[in-house]
């Protein structure tokens, strides 16, 4: 049994007779005859009562009329699907599942992301938002469908393009006791109180990282993952950090200062090779290439 063999048989309804419903078919009317037949004969089962020489209408038995039933709604659910995948094509809908860092969801993606929604209007958009390791991990999963990451993260099952390369920066207030140095090395960055994200952050990985390679320790004063309260305790000199260069604005109380050597950061877009991106995905990563 398949799709054709049941639109053949709505046809035979609709017309209750052979002829009329090969020419609505568009089919020889002995094809259309055997495909009904092929189909009595896969269910065991007459589905239709033929003609009689008092009676040129066709009827359907008990067994056709319950058939006929499940046909109208298979073939009402193949035309919605039909109808759903060509308007996601068309981008008239369709869903983009997004795992973005943090800092990058405060403050790189905002003014792109409403830019995007002016131009697909229809589409709707879903942002996760957390550390890049668990960018990284939701992308594994499969709960998103693309995932901003780092390029120590890049690996053979994932398809990726370069979005934006960052200076890491180190943030103080403007009375600390290293603002008055042009840049940072990081055994002086060390030497200071810390305000670290929590653990899944690719930033604490990279400064616990740093310091067990110098033979240095931490020292971590504030573990949170809002922006806005690091920003507070970095301004009033309870602690400093390390973050992206976008992260410090004109107005924030707070100095940005370059580690000696300097230090980027190279952001990719991917997603998993063995699942093509949809429609909609790839309009988001097309548009996010042309607006870096």
């Amino acid at each position: 049994m398949d799709i054709r063999q049941l639109k053949h048989l709505d046809a035979l309804v609709k017309t209750a007779s052979f002829t009329k419903a090969a020419q609505s078919l568009n089919m020889a009317q002995p094809a259309l005859s055997q495909s009904i037949k092929r189909l009595e004969s896969s269910l065991g089962v007459t589905l239709v009562n033929r003609a009689t020489s008092g009676n040129k209408q066709l009827s359907l038995t008990a067994e056709g009329k319950v058939l006929h039933q499940h046909a109208l709604l298979i073939i009402k659910q193949l035309k919605q699907a039909e109808a759903h995948i060509k308007s996601m094509a068309n981008l008239t809908k369709g869903e983009v599942r997004i795992g973005v860092p943090g800092m990058l969801g405060s403050f790189y993606l905002p003014s792109r992301l409403m830019a995007f929604r002016h131009q697909y209007p229809d589409l709707k958009l879903c942002l996760f938002e957390g550390g890049t390791r668990d960018s990284l991990k939701m992308l594994a999963r499969e709960e998103v469908d693309i995932a901003i990451i780092t390029a120590q993260d890049l690996s053979p099952e994932f398809d990726s393009h370069l979005l934006l390369r960052e200076q890491l920066v180190v943030a103080m207030g403007t009375d600390h006791p290293l603002a008055e140095q042009q840049s940072i090395s990081l055994e002086a960055f060390f030497e200071h109180e810390l305000v670290m994200f929590k653990p899944g952050y690719f930033h604490r990985e990279w400064m616990l990282t740093q310091a067990k390679s110098l033979g240095l320790s931490a020292n971590i004063a504030f573990e949170t993952n809002l922006i806005n309260l690091i920003k507070q305790l970095v301004s009033q000199g309870f602690a400093i950090t390390s973050v992206l260069e976008m992260v410090i604005g004109d107005k924030d109380d707070i100095l940005a200062k370059p580690f000696r050597p300097q230090v980027f950061l190279d952001l990719h877009i991917a997603w998993k090779k063995q699942r093509p991106i949809s429609q909609a995905d790839k309009a988001f990563v097309d548009f996010l290439m042309k607006n870096r």
